[in-house]
């Protein structure tokens, strides 16, 4: 199929965009996938509660300490295999239930359409990530309330100042597993599994765990993902420090640039047969 000029109508896109997103939040399995992401800081919470050993914590955390541990927890694993889910479904999963071609014959475009699909995964990505600081905070605060808490320097801040670091920490990582969501849209371009592209987006993320943990291949590690995920500690520091946190944030960048490149490339010259 050919790549043919579409008219282009106003607000269009935005409706796609709309009818993309809601298509993501109805399927069952992505549900189970949100409520598996919220359930990890409120089991950190009850762990915490029921354990009887929170004095030393409580006097120096409040509420926002829940949701950064989770984040920390769940950027690992958790977060990275729900990107890499949506990134199957996004293309490869539209060819595998022979819907794609469909898609194709209405007036979209191949790029448009590749762009409704990046901006439904950068949706899933904020959208996951905010969940579980929101419901991690919630969580938080029935176990250490709202009080002060201590920064990495030793310092003390207030309730306040610490939501606005946990927005940022939200806010940094939900960027980074949109960069984990772009390079699964590559590859959801490439092949018409959706396991595969989950499989094949997850086995990018353990090797860099691997890779993370080689001395010998220090020299590779700066330009991995894995790499800069826990970098959004450093806003923790008083003051932060936002030298790691905006180089991860330009690999990040990088990685998009080139695997959204490598995706509109494969994408627009690729024969859709189903």
């Amino acid at each position: 199929m050919s790549v043919e000029a579409r008219p282009v109508r106003p607000f269009a896109f935005w409706r796609l965009v709309g009818s993309e997103i809601s298509l993501m939040l109805s399927r069952r399995r992505n549900q189970l996938g949100l409520v598996i992401l919220a359930a990890v800081p409120v089991v950190m919470a009850v762990a915490i509660k029921t354990s009887g050993d929170t004095g030393l914590m409580v006097s120096v955390a409040n509420g926002t300490v829940l949701p950064m541990l989770a984040l920390m927890m769940e950027s690992a694993f958790f977060l990275p295999l729900a990107m890499s889910l949506l990134a199957g479904d996004a293309i490869a999963g539209e060819a595998h239930g022979g819907t794609l071609r469909y898609l194709l014959v209405t007036p979209v475009g191949r790029a448009r359409l590749l762009a409704v699909k990046f901006a439904g995964l950068l949706v899933g990505a904020f959208f996951g990530t905010f969940l579980i600081a929101v419901v991690g905070l919630v969580a938080g605060v029935m176990v250490f309330g709202s009080g002060a808490s201590m920064t990495l320097s030793g310092t003390a801040i207030t309730f306040t100042e610490s939501l606005g670091r946990l927005a940022l920490m939200a806010l940094f990582l939900a960027l980074m597993m949109t960069a984990v969501g772009t390079m699964g849209l590559f590859l959801s371009t490439l092949v018409d599994q959706p396991l595969a592209v989950t499989v094949g987006c997850m086995v990018v993320v353990i090797l860099s765990w691997l890779t993370e943990a080689t001395s010998q291949l220090a020299w590779l590690q700066p330009y991995l993902l894995t790499h800069w995920f826990l970098q959004f500690a450093d806003v923790l520091r008083d003051p932060p420090l936002w030298s790691r946190a905006v180089k991860g944030l330009g690999v990040a960048a990088a990685w998009m640039a080139v695997t959204g490149a490598a995706a509109w490339a494969r994408f627009t010259s690729k024969d859709i047969g189903s």
